[in-house]
């Protein structure tokens, strides 16, 4: 009976430790593993940390500012070479 008994008590006391630790450590573990997610979200996406802006000329009024020009591809290069197309209307 005594063997029940310690076996009962150390097994709830283990449990209990395990739960203040984890109370300890979880949050700390989470907050490093949203960290993560965001340096690689932020690095993938190519945008800056929360709170840092790129720095940008200053836009004067009047002026068109054009940071990036994507490149076309082949079937808009193909449509600027096919010529001139008619509009028409279909009688009935």
């Amino acid at each position: 009976m005594t063997a029940l008994l310690k076996f009962l008590l150390i097994t709830i006391l283990v449990m209990w430790l395990i739960r203040m630790i984890a109370k300890i450590l979880l949050p700390f573990l989470f907050k490093k593993m949203v960290k993560k997610a965001q340096d690689n979200f932020n690095s993938a996406t190519g945008q800056q940390p929360f709170g840092q802006q790129q720095t940008r000329p200053p836009h004067t009024n009047g002026k068109i500012s054009i940071d990036f020009i994507p490149p076309k591809d082949k079937e808009a290069r193909a449509a600027d070479k096919a010529g001139d197309f008619i509009d028409f209307e279909e009688l009935k």
